[in-house]
């Protein structure tokens, strides 16, 4: 199925997608606030089995689509308020901080604000720019994150020690891209998952599949003989125009985790990633044969459906651009047929994208479980 007709279209160009989604199908605010008496999990479940089955079902329904064996993956990483106001040779920008580097340094993206809460690409550097922040709090810039690359810089905070996590609890605010209707509270950026790191390290834009669950459902899937199994990715600051392929992020899984999912695996469960991240995370934590063991460090890992995927057999995710790199790793779990049958249909029954919309259920075909490549 190569797009739908009259609510936008999906469609192939280059071996990639691009995309002509209609606004009504962005999702400005969370669940909750759609609806009153709504909670998170109030959003639609769209579920890909395949290339040719797909259905929509109330987030809701989740306990109902999953057998007992079955192990959901999820990403503890609690979200910063990672964006603060800036200035640099005398124009005001935003700083979004992505990445806590091991030497204190952060990487860091400049943004120019367009409108409140809104924000648009301004290139980084030169190197030995001085950027002011709020408190007397400076950044230096040294270098940009990846050759070639302007948007993400390695920044050293100023004066030594100075505290970037103190600075964004006292100064700084969740990410908004220009899609959402207005400021939402932190609060509202954290999954039901979502553990502080002790370092202050975190994610600068929120594990978006894991925000539906909530205490009721998580309960309702373990008493169905679902397992949870958790690890943490700090995701960084995702380009909203550029759509390059993830930079490298810090990662951890935890010997417990390692175990579960191997135990789950041999006994036949289905290992089901609650997120981008957490295939990323748990997918670098494997070898060649699939078993995983514990890891932690840093992961460059980009899956793809040429590297495939070697521990999980589906994905739980948000609605992505078409565009976007992550759709490579959902092709991975899936299949190309699979994606682009999902996305057609998630266009043709209205459901809404972005990390406050709906969600996506991608399961691997049974007769290709254990592969390397689906």
């Amino acid at each position: 199925m190569s797009g739908v007709t009259g609510r936008g279209s999906v469609r192939e160009e280059g071996g990639l997608y691009i995309r002509d989604i209609p606004r009504e199908l962005l999702a400005r605010i969370p669940a909750e606030q759609r609806s009153p008496g709504a909670g998170r999990d109030a959003v639609r479940l769209l579920v890909s089995r395949g290339a040719e089955r797909v259905s929509l079902h109330a987030f809701r329904e989740l306990p109902g689509l999953l057998r007992a064996g079955d192990v959901l993956v999820v990403n503890t990483s609690a979200t910063l308020a990672a964006a603060v106001d800036a200035r640099l040779g005398g124009e005001d920008l935003v700083a979004h901080f992505s990445t806590r580097g091991d030497d204190g340094r952060w990487a860091v993206e400049l943004r120019t604000p367009a409108g409140r809460g809104t924000t648009r690409p301004h290139a980084g550097g030169p190197a030995g720019a001085v950027v002011e922040l709020p408190g007397g709090g400076r950044l230096v810039l040294e270098e940009p994150l990846a050759a070639g690359a302007d948007r993400l810089w390695w920044a050293r905070p100023s004066p030594v020690p100075y505290g970037v996590p103190a600075l964004l609890r006292e100064h700084g605010r969740p990410i908004r891209y220009a899609y959402t209707e207005r400021d939402q509270p932190l609060s509202a950026y954290q999954t039901v998952f979502a553990l502080p790191a002790a370092d202050g390290s975190g994610s600068a834009e929120m594990p978006s599949a894991g925000r539906p669950f909530t205490a009721e459902l998580v309960a309702r899937l373990v008493s169905r003989g679902v397992q949870f199994a958790p690890l943490t990715l700090h995701t960084g600051v995702a380009s909203q125009e550029a759509h390059e392929p993830p930079y490298p992020e810090r990662y951890a899984v935890p010997a417990t985790t390692a175990a579960l999912v191997n135990a789950a695996r041999a006994a036949g469960g289905r290992v089901i990633a609650v997120g981008t991240t957490a295939v990323r995370a748990l997918e670098s934590a494997a070898d060649g044969r699939g078993r995983v063991g514990p890891a932690a460090g840093w992961t460059d890992l980009v899956v793809t459906p040429e590297r495939g995927v070697r521990v999980v057999d589906g994905l739980l995710t948000g609605l992505h651009e078409p565009e976007a790199s992550h759709l490579l790793m959902l092709e991975a779990v899936a299949g190309r047929a699979a994606v682009r049958l999902g996305y057609a249909q998630a266009l043709a029954r209205g459901c809404l994208w972005h990390e406050f919309g709906d969600v996506h259920l991608l399961l691997k075909d049974e007769k290709n479980r254990h592969g390397m490549n689906c």
